[in-house]
């Protein structure tokens, strides 16, 4: 799928920092209510400005360095392993799903490290914006690259742009991401609705489900509308490669999908200059005193991790959060080199296999959005239906191990596949990153953002790892056996999430945080002598 895998781009709660200021004390004592959001006139969010934001996504859609390009690299691995099966890579003679596996892992290992020097960009100054310009321009490169790497001889350098490629596009998507608290939150929607909470006309849950479908609401629409425009891209590149026909020979098929990656990436170039152009750069978080903008990144991170332990279901949230996503990514990764073994590498297949689920995530991600507005059902209700999708799809690969006949071994499995992943499983990627947000305290996004960013970014190195290792141990390396391990995962998080996270004893906990909060600044100002808060 065009998704982004749970671990690969973790939304960064941040931007505008003068939203979130709760004032939990002057609720308690003063007769007047204070929103918990108060709002700039001139950083209001404009349908334009969101338009160039959905434009992006449906850039961005994943079928330059996430679909296609493992896709070729797969290709060209199984072109120069020939009839052995196995390539020298790192040192040890590995197959060619343990390869790709092994390299997934190695980039995601180096986004840890990359987003620990650069993440603070996201939550701090002004710079976001540039990074994602920056970043975008180095993943147009790598996409027109492929243009001159379709040959066997050339799967040395098809692995480095694999793995820089899947870099740079996991961290366009965590950059741009980064901008949604501030669109959803600057509506003026949720502006009415703010009025009306200070005026007494609704109460604080009333404000707070508001919220939570406002953000619903931006981020279900980014993602349905990003389906919708892929399946056009998809249909034209259906086209394109019967123009470059494909099907004459196998160099032509090689060709074929490094034209339909520089295609796609011409695409993403042009949908991104809208929100280049018309995004308001809405002010991060200041800069600690006597601390550069690397620095503050490993300050931010250690304080998360300090703080979390005082709300018990946001760790939790966090625990189950990294044992699903490492199961998600890892799977959905098994299942495409498994997908691309049985269909032959065949560009046309894998283009109208792609249509059919992208079809599907586009009824799913709305089906599940309007069933949760028409019957008001809440965040956790979505997000558990996702997960048992989820277990459902590591237990169809398992199966796999034991049998030929079901488990991801015939054509016919993948058209079922897709469809059934786009309805019930893609929404994980909208509802996972809006339930960071129910567990995340008002005004602490910043904080928390590199802390679930860096666990999302570990659960997709280590999975793949484990996996690739799986398959090397298993007796004639038995592509299916990861599935032993992701089916573990997936049950193990799931009973964390349904049985124990209780979002109504979350934001009880967040309440009691922010109180302690301020309660220590007022200690900290007092103290100070001059009203400046030290840190």
């Amino acid at each position: 799928m065009a998704s982004v895998g749970p671990g690969f781009a973790i939304m960064p709660l941040a931007e505008d920092p003068t939203k979130g200021g709760i004032d939990e004390e002057s609720e308690v004592f003063d007769e007047q209510p204070v929103a918990p959001d108060q709002f700039d006139p001139k950083y209001e969010t404009s349908k334009w400005e969101i338009w160039a934001y959905y434009s992006y996504y449906i850039g961005n859609n994943g079928l330059t360095l996430f679909n296609f390009a493992p896709t070729a690299f797969q290709n060209l691995l199984s072109e120069a392993a020939g009839d052995a099966g196995t390539l020298r890579f790192a040192g040890v003679n590995r197959s060619i799903n343990s390869i790709v596996l092994v390299c997934n892992g190695i980039g995601f290992a180096i986004q840890v490290v990359l987003f620990l020097i650069i993440g603070s960009y996201a939550d701090f100054g002004h710079s976001r914006p540039n990074i994602l310009i920056v970043l975008s321009i180095v993943a147009f490169a790598i996409g027109f690259g492929w243009m001159g790497v379709h040959t066997a001889d050339k799967w040395h350098v098809a692995a480095g742009l694999y793995i820089v490629g899947l870099i740079a596009y996991q961290t366009t998507l965590t950059f741009w991401t980064a901008a949604f608290p501030g669109l959803a939150r600057n509506t003026p929607q949720l502006r009415a609705k703010a009025d009306q909470y200070t005026s007494g006309q609704i109460t604080r849950d009333q404000y707070d489900y508001a919220d939570t479908l406002q953000r619903c609401r931006l981020s279900n629409m980014a993602f349905y509308i990003q389906s919708c425009g892929e399946i056009v891209i998809l249909a034209v590149i259906v086209g394109v490669l019967y123009g470059v026909n494909v099907q004459a020979s196998q160099a032509n098929n090689n060709y074929g999908l490094s034209v339909l990656i520089a295609f796609a990436t011409g695409v993403w170039l042009l949908l991104a200059l809208p929100w280049f152009g018309l995004e308001k750069r809405r002010p991060g978080q200041r800069l600690p005193p006597n601390m550069n903008i690397v620095m503050v990144g490993f300050w931010q991170l250690f304080r998360a991790i300090t703080h979390v332990w005082r709300l018990k279901q946001s760790l939790l949230y966090l625990i189950a959060y990294f044992l699903l996503g490492d199961s998600l990514n890892t799977t959905v990764t098994v299942i495409a080199t498994l997908q691309n073994e049985v269909v032959s590498y065949d560009t046309l297949t894998l283009t109208y296999l792609l249509l059919v689920g992208i079809a599907a995530q586009a009824v799913g991600i709305y089906s599940f959005w309007w069933v949760q507005q028409r019957y008001q059902r809440s965040t956790k209700t979505m997000f558990n239906a996702v997960i048992v999708g989820i277990i459902l799809l590591d237990g169809w690969g398992m199966i796999g191990i034991w049998t030929q006949s079901f488990g991801f071994h015939h054509v016919w499995e993948f058209w079922v596949y897709q469809t059934f992943y786009g309805l019930f499983v893609c929404p994980w990627y909208s509802y996972s990153q809006i339930m960071i947000s129910e567990v995340t305290p008002r005004g602490k996004e910043f904080l928390f953002f590199s802390l679930f960013s860096i666990i999302g970014k570990t659960s997709s190195f280590i999975g793949p790892l484990v996996s690739s290792a799986i398959i090397d141990a298993s007796p004639n390396r038995n592509n299916s056996t990861p599935f032993y391990f992701l089916f573990g995962l997936s049950v193990l998080s799931a009973g964390l999430l349904v049985a124990f996270l209780d979002l109504k004893k979350s934001r009880a906990e967040q309440a009691d945080f922010l109180r302690d909060e301020e309660l220590v600044r007022e200690k900290l100002k007092f103290e100070s002598g001059d009203g400046s808060l030290r840190s």
